[in-house]
């Protein structure tokens, strides 16, 4: 009967919104492991192991020659960066603390507060150890001259943010096909190791074979980045422009798939399973 209104402005309701996020994602953060540091150490040497990996199998396979002219492992680079992005902010928006998560249960919290944080701590791990692999490769190695770093910058934001809308596909579905989905998403980041295009260059692909990667917003993100970071490539089979309409669309379809489960999800369905 005695009830008490809180009436928020615009602003103050913003403000926090922001400071939920902000205190989700430090908890997002520090889930991988209770020390923030060795969470991040790992997800380094994950990105390591794999331009290490890929280093070896081009210099195996003698592929280095069928690379760009300049850096060969900041060309290796560009594509693990923006690949590990890519598939870390599906998986983490996919595994998101959905309506029936307990924290949930409390008043100022709710998806959208949970899908942000993932998506958000996802973006800030892979920036953050990217960017400490690269000033540890200048400062050891050798420097690194990379042509416009507005635009590899924005490429890498745009392998994320369409990563965070394959994600919330993957989020919206997961309730009324929890395997089908978790195979899906599996599915997903393993076929991106191939169809990514991290270890090609568009340019250098014949008509039939870039129609099986033409698909693929990430290729197109990747394509795209080696453009900005070497000065004497130009990507011609690649548009940017498309990832970001596909990136746009997955998001709306997926934000009304995820309003469309809030209203009928219920603890039951898990109860069952």
């Amino acid at each position: 009967m005695f009830r008490y209104r809180r009436h928020d402005s615009l602003l103050s309701g913003a403000l926090t919104m922001s400071e939920l996020i902000y205190h989700a994602v430090v908890r997002s953060v520090r889930s991988g492991h209770s020390n923030a540091i060795i969470a991040l150490g790992k997800n380094m040497l994950q990105v390591v192991i794999f331009v290490g990996a890929f280093y070896m199998l081009f210099m195996i396979l003698g592929m280095r020659g069928s690379a760009l002219r300049g850096d060969f492992v900041l060309y290796i680079m560009s594509g693990i960066f923006l690949y590990m992005t890519h598939i870390k902010a599906v998986g983490a928006v996919a595994g998101a603390e959905g309506p029936n998560s307990p924290m949930m249960q409390h008043a100022p919290m709710n998806t959208i507060i949970a899908i942000a944080a993932a998506a958000f701590s996802s973006l800030y791990t892979q920036f953050l150890s990217l960017s400490i692999i690269l000033f540890g490769y200048h400062v050891v190695v050798r420097p690194i001259e990379i042509d416009d770093p507005g635009g590899a910058f924005g490429m890498l934001i745009l392998a994320w943010f369409t990563g965070c809308a394959v994600g919330l596909i993957f989020l919206a579905l997961k309730p009324w096909f929890p395997t089908v989905v978790g195979i899906m998403s599996t599915l997903y980041q393993r076929a991106n190791m191939i169809a990514s295009g991290k270890m090609f260059v568009a340019n250098a692909l014949p008509t039939f074979m870039l129609k099986v990667f033409d698909w693929n917003p990430l290729f197109h993100a990747i394509d795209q980045c080696r453009g900005f970071v070497f000065r004497n490539y130009f990507p011609h089979n690649s548009n940017w422009h498309y990832a970001l309409g596909v990136g746009l669309v997955l998001l709306m379809l997926g934000l009304m798939g995820e309003f469309y489960t809030r209203r009928h999800v219920s603890v039951s369905w898990f109860a069952r399973r």
